[in-house]
């Protein structure tokens, strides 16, 4: 049965609740809920909170609880297909049978084998009525990095860069700051929270030696560093340890056993993916991080590791930052895309979908996704 016209502005307050949770629910997805009673009212609302903490759904029923509101009867709206299983909280279907919803619209159904329409299923063999559809592309594209995760076992991985003009992201000797503007720099540190966490290769943290943290924007939660580092040159005084987030080290071998202990006694995982040229295997890397748990990777690095991944097919989507600024010669993103040199034939470029263009106060962001990445 369709969803009414009625439904439409419910969804759309559920869709907003669940992007107000981007920087706070993974690994969870991102999910809204309301819940309205016969008349179409709202008697309570609610999104997933932390991981292991209540779901959408159960945070709506307590909110209509505190209203001292009857929930038996309601429609519940959510984002996502309710939970089925037990994991660190319990079925968000069964809790919704519970305490008595007529009837449940969902925008899409939940992509964890875990799941996958038996909370569709128990709700029906309850006697809920349950519709799929509406809101479903706003959805799946606020949870990316989630269905990736689950369909394709690997994070969503997007690639942020700052440029001038004429595409370089730095001056021939490496010195890239700052290219863009102070607005630019906080919208890329609010990119940096909504990740599970963020990538960097050896060679910016020998040059640079950044933290790679979230300071700009307010954030529950700090994301985890990936460190791609072939020979283990990372230094244990490094800027990246930092109290409360995990340090992913990807090195070709731990040749030198003392300084894999020194990383290891500042709380690094140090982990060996080599593949057949010496370098860290970086799709293989893309697999294990999504054992870890991670949804979205955000990748700031240098221009060799930047082009290895995109040579490699890695890359989802890029955060492209663009100063008003020419540089002429010096370092670009694409300098290492291509392994047999320069093409010959345009067929060989890398296609691209715009997916949206905004002025960050003088700088130009674009977000663009590599065509037909997100099929899956």
């Amino acid at each position: 049965m369709p969803s009414s016209e009625h439904d439409a502005p419910h969804i759309a307050t559920a869709l907003r609740l669940a992007a107000s949770a981007i920087r706070l629910t993974d690994p969870n997805p991102r999910v809204g809920c309301v819940l309205c009673d016969a008349e179409g009212r709202v008697i309570g609302q609610g999104h997933t909170q932390q991981a292991g903490g209540p779901h959408a759904e159960v945070m709506a029923l307590r909110d209509a609880q505190a209203q001292g509101h009857s929930v038996a009867g309601a429609t519940a709206y959510v984002t996502l297909e309710p939970c089925s299983h037990h994991g660190r909280t319990g079925p968000c279907c069964d809790a919704l049978i519970a305490a008595g919803v007529r009837r449940v619209v969902a925008s899409l159904a939940d992509p964890n084998p875990l799941v996958a329409g038996q909370g569709f299923a128990r709700l029906r063999a309850a006697g809920v009525e349950v519709e799929v559809g509406p809101g479903a592309d706003e959805s799946r594209e606020l949870n990316i990095g989630f269905f990736s995760r689950m369909i394709r076992k690997q994070p969503w991985v997007r690639m942020k860069v700052a440029a001038s003009l004429d595409g370089r992201t730095g001056l021939q000797n490496g010195v890239s700051q700052w290219i863009t503007g102070e607005a630019a720099r906080a919208d890329g540190h609010a990119w940096r929270a909504r990740t599970g966490a963020v990538l960097t290769g050896v060679g910016t943290l020998l040059e640079d030696n950044p933290r790679l943290d979230v300071r700009l924007v307010d954030t529950p939660r700090q994301p985890h560093l990936v460190v791609v580092d072939s020979h283990l040159q990372t230094s244990p005084d490094a800027h990246i340890f930092i109290a409360g987030r995990a340090v992913w080290i990807y090195a070709a071998s731990r040749h030198n056993e003392e300084k894999a202990a020194a990383l290891e006694a500042r709380g690094a995982t140090i982990t060996c993916l080599p593949n057949l040229h010496g370098k860290v295997d970086l799709p293989a890397m893309l697999q294990d991080l999504a054992a870890r748990g991670i949804n979205e990777l955000h990748v700031e690095s240098g221009h060799k590791l930047n082009g290895s991944l995109l040579r490699e097919g890695c890359v989802d989507e890029l955060l492209v930052y663009l100063a008003p600024k020419l540089i002429g010669s010096g370092l670009d993103i694409a300098s290492h895309l291509h392994a047999d040199g320069p093409l010959t034939s345009l067929t060989g470029a890398l296609p691209l979908e715009f997916k949206s263009v905004d002025m960050l106060g003088p700088d130009l962001r674009i977000v663009a996704r590599v065509a037909g990445r997100d099929h899956f």
